[in-house]
């Protein structure tokens, strides 16, 4: 694609990166199939393609975001479908990241699009408040019905009442900053990203992940400094906020690096590991280069992490189906496809796979809250796909897609449950009893 910045633009490294980016892309439309929102919309504004046409024009303009772009814009999940389709490399995450960032900058939203956007900010990224905020999402369900209005203020308020687990686990006792020592003679030593909303949402993913690797020979640290991995708010546009996170995570894993050292960094919820992963691109030109290219480059998926380590299930293989769910950002972010589904068939599963694997559930971090229509119809053509296998349990790695498929008839459990239970862990709850045999 032809571009006409100016070599004054292009001396800002942002929009520098964004000109690569856009000459890259052949507009050979490939990714639309493949798109979402497009699938669902039929809008060539709504693919990827669209999208990189309005970008182009607005970066290059320099204007600020019009409510046309911003749209478009809001309604991209992120999913990065296009970039497995694309046959060229277009690295659309970057643009859409750019141009969030550009959005939030110029463009003033309604009143009450930026009070939930600044409620969700403050609230997903701090496990306390969030606990908080779900005990008063779930007092708050029965009146739910007083929100019967059309508008988005009133959809996006219905959605996140639902959103709200009926019953919200305790907290986790295994995940708190510290180190888990390894059972036996210690192998490896990696950090475990604790996490934000997911400690509250389900804290037994993070346990099955410590008793997994502490009992594979691994010692397990969790910095105390590490908090939220940044995707949340980077992905709504908030760059110096998830700037901020992302920079008290190098911090806290180079000073584990510098001490005792580190043979990974662990990371068991995929949205999470894709922007873990990218630290070395959103840090290029900040002091942290170099710190966080190290850390970029020794974060892995939980799945990662247990091939690397030598996973081996210990138990007989249990007569269970298991339908796999790939998480858009596992499969399409990190480009992981194979060793989750290799991993669940080497613990003795039956592994089903469903049609559309490619499309998104829906889910995409505030997507479900911010776009709660699209999100709803995503979510039901995911979970017809799912029910179509009759799995006994279905299996993902990200713990927004286990929120986004929850009651819908399926029981919903993070890989790393099932792979524990193999090798001498509790039976995941919600499996319905099916100890292995």
């Amino acid at each position: 694609m032809q571009t006409s910045f100016t070599a004054a633009q292009l001396r800002d490294p942002a929009l520098a990166a964004a000109n690569d980016v856009l000459r890259t892309c052949v507009h050979c439309g490939m990714c639309t199939a493949t798109c979402p929102t497009f699938v669902l919309l039929g809008d060539e504004l709504d693919s990827p393609r669209g999208r990189i046409y309005l970008i182009k024009d607005m970066l290059e303009s320099g204007r600020p975001a019009t409510e046309e772009v911003v749209r478009h814009l809001d309604r991209c999940l992120s999913c990065l479908s296009c970039m497995t389709t694309c046959p060229s490399g277009v690295h659309y995450m970057h643009l859409i990241d750019l141009a969030r960032t550009h959005v939030e900058q110029t463009y003033r939203r309604p009143w009450h699009e930026r009070a939930l956007r600044a409620l969700l900010m403050a609230v997903l990224p701090h496990p306390g408040r969030f606990r908080l905020a779900l005990i008063g999402a779930r007092l708050g369900q029965p009146f739910a019905g007083l929100l019967a209005g059309e508008g988005p203020l009133f959809k996006r308020m219905r959605a996140m009442l639902a959103m709200a687990p009926g019953r919200l686990p305790a907290a986790g006792m295994r995940d708190g900053p510290g180190v888990h020592e390894a059972a036996g003679a210690r192998r490896f030593r990696v950090a475990l990203l604790a996490g934000c909303a997911q400690r509250v949402l389900n804290p037994a993913i993070n346990a099955a992940t410590i008793r997994l690797l502490t009992r594979m020979g691994g010692e397990v640290v969790v910095p105390a400094d590490a908090g939220c991995c940044g995707a949340l708010t980077h992905h709504m546009g908030a760059h110096d906020q998830a700037m901020a996170s992302a920079r008290a995570n190098i911090a806290a894993w180079s000073r584990e690096l510098d001490g005792a050292g580190l043979d990974g960094i662990v990371i068991n919820a995929s949205g999470c590991g894709t922007t873990v992963k990218d630290y070395g691109f959103m840090f290029r030109t900040q002091p942290e280069a170099a710190a966080a290219a190290r850390v970029a480059a020794l974060a892995m998926d939980v799945a990662e992490a247990l091939e690397k380590f030598g996973y081996a299930p210990s138990r007989p293989e249990p007569q269970v189906t298991v339908a796999y769910h790939a998480a858009c950002s596992l499969q399409h972010g990190q480009k992981v496809t194979d060793t989750p589904r290799a991993l669940l068939r080497r613990a003795g599963f039956r592994v089903v796979e469903p049609a559309e694997g490619h499309l998104c559930c829906g889910s995409a971090g505030t997507y479900n809250l911010m776009q709660p229509d699209i999100a709803a119809r995503l979510r039901e053509r995911k979970l017809g796909n799912l029910r179509a296998l009759r799995p006994d349990v279905v299996a993902t790695g990200n713990i927004g897609c286990m929120t986004q498929l929850a009651g819908g008839g399926l029981a919903v459990v993070h890989t790393v449950e099932l792979l524990d239970w193999m090798a001498g862990g509790p039976e995941p709850e919600g499996i319905g009893g099916r100890a292995a045999e």
